[in-house]
């Protein structure tokens, strides 16, 4: 653990020392109204099995020791995002299986369990979508239907509880990077975003390495973080992909997930944020 801290203060020092690490300019806000919708009765309400939870490591759900690591993401993430005044957060990951998904839906149940948040969790991996999977639902239509402007985004979002928004993908869409690069895609989000009022919008996005789905995108955010799995990515992978992310949005962080052996002091996964 101490090694990658080290390593990633050092590759980032580096960076500024080299003058890599651009300023990057915030997203222009989206100008609020008063709400148009109201969450517990505009969108069908979905109720994960909590034993398919358990088998898919949403220790959110559950609550107890296990959820932890999760609200300690969540708390850390709340405070950054307060601070800067973002709401916006997507969550990327150098390469495949290194947990993403997981980590997205864990954050964004976390969040929605602070009874004062209204949060919306949105799958844009367009490539290889999971969240449905994951939360064992069978999904009639797709959120890139939404975005191709095919169906309202009202036929396809569902809930879970009060204050947890959640929009899936039934199937892989047929022009990823055509359609998270256009323009319009933008102005969409920001639509759904001035009717709903989230305070915070969580975009589960495709691999860095995988694809180049995100790089028109990630202007529409205001950071994001980065998930790599324990002896499975590479360090260069992380610098690689941290550096890429810097050059297109703010780096809340990098999380190291899928760790053995966490440090038992501490009952919790690494986190490094900067």
């Amino acid at each position: 653990m101490e090694k990658l801290e080290a390593a990633l203060a050092k590759a980032r020092e580096m960076r500024r020392a080299a003058g890599d690490a651009p300023e990057i300019a915030p997203r222009r806000a989206v100008t609020r109204s008063l709400p148009t919708v109201g969450w517990t009765s505009a969108l069908p309400e979905m109720s994960p099995q909590p034993a398919r939870m358990e088998r898919n490591r949403i220790a959110a759900f559950l609550g107890g020791r296990d959820a932890v690591p999760y609200d300690m993401l969540r708390s850390r993430t709340i405070r950054i995002l307060k601070e800067k005044e973002w709401s916006r957060l997507a969550i990327t990951s150098p390469g495949a299986a290194c947990g993403k998904t997981t980590v997205a839906l864990n954050l964004a149940i976390s969040l929605a369990r602070q009874k004062d948040l209204k949060v919306m969790l949105i799958d844009l991996d367009l490539r290889r979508p999971s969240l449905h999977k994951v939360l064992g639902h069978n999904v009639k239509n797709s959120f890139h239907q939404v975005l191709d402007e095919q169906i309202p985004f009202e036929e396809q979002a569902m809930r879970i509880g009060d204050n947890l928004i959640v929009a899936m993908n039934a199937t892989p869409s047929r022009h990823p990077a055509e359609l998270l690069q256009a323009s319009r895609t933008g102005e969409i989000l920001d639509e759904i975003e001035r009717k709903w009022q989230p305070d915070v919008m969580l975009f589960d996005m495709s691999p860095m390495l995988a694809s180049d789905d995100n790089v028109g995108f990630l202007g529409n955010v205001d950071c994001a973080l980065l998930i790599a799995a324990a002896e499975s990515t590479t360090m260069p992978n992380i610098d690689i992909c941290e550096k890429e992310l810097a050059q297109l949005t703010n780096v809340l962080g990098v999380v190291l997930n899928k760790c053995r052996y966490a440090d038992a002091s501490m009952g919790y996964d690494y986190t490094s944020y900067g």
